[in-house]
């Protein structure tokens, strides 16, 4: 059985005695009006579109549909959705069943993400946190409602490190401590227990690096370099390539980094375009590749001129690539030879920096007014 399918034999086998628990249930009249009360200091004030994901039963949906909120609840468990659904009938919440982590709505936006007692128990905070963020409005806010429960085995997440994954991504934040309040539990309790209303800071226009890579061409074969002593990449072959520099242009750029690597002095009439490709990997800054297309002899011999990075630099067949080669350059360099000028190449978690000989491929062709083959280098 898969992770995820263990997960949700689990909790639809909890779902039947899942509202027993005092603050899961809300089922005395103390208990639900203390988290009434609170749950209206952490919601606008003014009717508003509520995710409530990891819903459970549907016990805190329902009391944002009493205060006049327009609620969507998502649960993985088909029998919580079913017992949240039950609860919430005649409410005009949307219950959905589907993954919390990325909620099952499309491209709608909220005002409020709600989770409770949730994401400490999800891989990857931090990428749940950015996924909700990018499911908020303008002005809106994610409220997280967390802990640390048990003295000897405790599990959950603290206050101090939720706060840490999501101040990157927060304008303001504010934490309010729960463990003294036994109105909210059904008793006393001893735990960290806390909420926390994150109010995401303002997106920001996107930018992009800017970088440039030489498909340089000698017959039917291509130059490639095996990075060293760099930090990245190390022992990986690579295309002579590099950033843009404040001030220059793309092909700037190239003549300048050709220079730097190669030792070529490269004319801008040298350089062909050959291919423009988006690539992002997980964590990373997303870049504009910028592929260009220069002969052998043009701007002299290429020689290793970097050695500090570079540990050697040989001719390899285009046809027949190493497989030993940083994944970003091997998809470009892929989709030149297939004749594609415009190209995605977005990583997933748990991709390789490099090149996976039988993995799924990453690049994402585009149509573009034309699709030309690489040519043969000119004659003479």
């Amino acid at each position: 059985m898969g992770a995820e399918s263990a997960t949700i034999a689990y909790w639809n086998a909890a779902a039947a005695g899942f509202d027993d628990e005092p603050d899961h249930g809300l089922r005395d009249p103390g208990v639900r009006a203390a988290w009434a009360e609170r749950l209206a200091d952490w919601l606008p004030g003014e009717p508003s579109d509520v995710l409530d994901v990891g819903c459970g039963t549907g016990s805190l949906a329902l009391l944002a549909c009493e205060q006049g909120h327009r609620v969507t609840a998502v649960d993985l468990s088909p029998a919580m959705a079913e017992r949240a659904r039950a609860k919430l009938a005649g409410t005009g919440a949307d219950v959905l069943v589907g993954d919390a982590a990325h909620p099952p709505v499309g491209e709608r936006k909220f005002d409020v993400v709600l989770a409770r007692h949730l994401l400490w128990a999800l891989p990857s905070p931090e990428a749940v946190l950015r996924h909700w963020v990018s499911l908020v409005r303008p002005g809106g806010r994610l409220v997280l409602v967390e802990g640390v429960w048990g003295q000897v085995n405790p599990i959950g997440i603290p206050a101090a490190a939720l706060a840490a994954a999501a101040e990157p991504l927060a304008a303001r934040l504010h934490t309010e401590r729960l463990s003294a309040d036994p109105r909210l539990w059904g008793r006393q309790v001893t735990d960290e227990r806390y909420a926390m209303v994150v109010r995401p800071a303002p997106p920001q226009r996107h930018a992009e690096i800017v970088d440039v890579h030489l498909i340089l061409r000698r017959g039917d074969e291509v130059l490639l370099g095996r990075r060293a002593g760099t930090g990245y990449a190390d022992g990986l072959l690579h295309a002579p390539s590099g950033r843009l520099e404040d001030g220059e242009d793309v092909v700037e750029a190239m003549v300048r980094e050709a220079r730097e690597e190669t030792g070529m002095d490269l004319a801008p009439e040298d350089l062909r375009v050959a291919l423009v490709m988006q690539h992002c990997a997980p964590g990373e800054q997303p870049r504009m590749g910028w592929f260009f297309e220069a002969t052998a002899g043009e701007g002299g011999e290429p020689v290793n001129a970097e050695p500090d990075k570079c540990s050697e630099i040989g001719w390899f067949p285009l046809a027949e690539l190493p497989d030993d080669m940083v994944a970003y350059c091997r998809a470009g360099l892929d989709a030149y030879r297939a004749g594609h000028r415009f190209v995605l190449h977005r990583h997933r978690p748990g991709d390789a920096i490099a090149h996976s000989p039988g993995s799924p491929s990453r690049a994402v062709p585009l149509p573009g007014t034309r699709s030309a083959r690489p040519s043969p280098p000119p004659a003479g």
